[in-house]
């Protein structure tokens, strides 16, 4: 499972570079291409497929001279493989670069509208669109805000998005809030999708409110919230995406995640010898169930972190070995013991059945899976990318059924209210754990 997107913004001196560097900290959010834009009396991107440092390699951000910087790394969820952003449109005699973060769920009744007026697409992405509709807007309105406001009224879904145009940068949220968006400012005014990209830079960072727009000149800047929705913010953020150093919309994601660890402790409890993780994203859980449990955590599976993501090789035969060489278990701390396997969550099983085989070709005597997230079983339209229902493990399927896929002893998931209790938030979108779909994003 696959987040969309990491989109950063910065009004400040050496904003390409300083965009650099928080795409680097924003790597985790996509790894298919990165880009960034300037304003130096018109826009200029520079972007392409790769990680951040493949392709800024040459010596590219050193050619970005602006105070004004948007910036991109993407995981794509619709459109072609190939776009890249931040993306350029036009529309109403302006042009506007665009970085976008999350999926719009009425792209295509939109995008025909527009056709109909005579508009013309240049991209296959659902972002193109977040452009269009504001500078329609704009010229209608000849108010940024004005405009925003309509753009809120008419596209539905999730985005976190920043515009580059007439010498200006827009940052906004939608008003559900389902993507996060950090701001803060020191000699500079600074957004990412996450803090942690912030903290480089500055120390004082808030969240982007649900609805609030942010309009930056290099000379002043001003803030409006100008729509309001009842705040969805993503939970997998909290369980996967994020990283654990990042703090949203108030809740610290390392501390939800050992609380997670907990929670399911204490709903399911296993007789094991020694709690291990799946690295690295169940290891603060792994901690956190071992905390409640008393029993001991320890380091049973090796991650390798140089095998590059450019390793590719089809078929079955693939599959198998890359588990084998991402994953390398301790033999000496998995062999004749009960061993409770934490990870964050499972959604084909194809992984986890293999990681449990491995675990007991290194000697385990039973091996007891626990997951710190309720079962997924519906896919999500807000810029997730899930498989298809028919793809999840869990969509139809019973634990039991899970567990005797998987070959585990024993298989427990953490409940929704112990999620909603270790996360500390209500207002949360639990769309792919419940199928219950937030009204908003989908209210044509």
């Amino acid at each position: 499972m696959r987040e969309k997107c990491g989109v950063f913004a910065a009004v400040a001196e050496n904003a390409p570079r300083k965009a650099y560097y928080a795409l680097i900290a924003l790597q985790h959010r996509g790894q298919e291409s990165a880009g960034i834009s300037v304003w130096k009396h018109r826009i200029k991107t520079i972007a392409g497929r790769g990680l951040v440092l493949e392709v800024f390699r040459n010596g590219e951000v050193a050619k970005l001279k602006s105070g004004m910087a948007i910036a991109h790394v993407r995981y794509s969820t619709s459109g072609s493989l190939t776009e890249t952003q931040p993306l350029e449109a036009s529309c109403c005699e302006r042009r506007i670069a665009i970085a976008h973060n999350g999926t719009l769920t009425n792209f295509l009744p939109l995008r025909r509208h527009y056709e109909r007026l005579g508009v013309k697409f240049r991209h296959s992405v659902d972002s193109e669109l977040l452009g269009i509709s504001f500078l329609w807007h704009l010229k209608e309105t000849g108010d940024e805000f004005e405009a925003m406001k309509a753009l809120f009224g008419e596209v539905k879904g999730a985005y976190s998005v920043a515009f580059l145009f007439d010498g200006k940068i827009l940052v906004a949220r939608d008003p559900v809030g389902f993507r996060p968006l950090s701001y803060g400012s020191r000699n500079g005014h600074y957004f990412a999708s996450e803090d942690s990209a912030l903290r480089l830079f500055v120390d004082d960072v808030r969240n982007v409110k649900p609805g609030e727009v942010f309009l930056l000149s290099e000379d002043e800047i001003e803030s409006r919230v100008v729509a309001t929705g009842e705040h969805r913010g993503c939970v997998f953020e909290y369980i996967y995406f994020a990283r654990p150093d990042s703090t949203i919309d108030g809740v610290n994601v390392y501390t939800a995640r050992v609380r997670m660890g907990e929670e399911l402790a204490r709903e399911s409890p296993a007789n094991g010898d020694v709690v291990i993780a799946v690295p690295d994203s169940g290891r603060a859980s792994a901690l956190g169930f071992s905390r409640v449990s008393g029993i001991p955590y320890s380091e049973g599976l090796i991650k390798n972190r140089y095998i590059g993501r450019t390793f590719i090789i089809p078929g079955q035969f693939y599959r198998e070995l890359k588990v084998k060489l991402k994953l390398s278990p301790v033999r000496e701390v998995i062999e004749g013991k009960s061993v409770v396997l934490v990870d964050d969550s499972i959604v084909r099983g194809t992984t986890m059945k293999r990681i449990v085989a491995m675990l007991r070709r290194a000697g385990a005597r039973k091996v007891h899976v626990r997951i710190a997230s309720p079962p997924i079983r519906y896919p999500c339209y807000m810029g997730v990318d899930i498989p298809t229902r028919h793809e999840l493990i869990a969509a139809f399927g019973s634990v039991g059924k899970v567990e005797k896929a998987i070959g585990a002893d024993s298989l427990a998931y953490l409940s929704v209210d112990g999620l909603k209790k270790a996360v500390g938030r209500r207002d949360l979108c639990l769309a792919c754990l419940t199928g219950e779909y937030p009204e908003w994003a989908f209210r044509f």
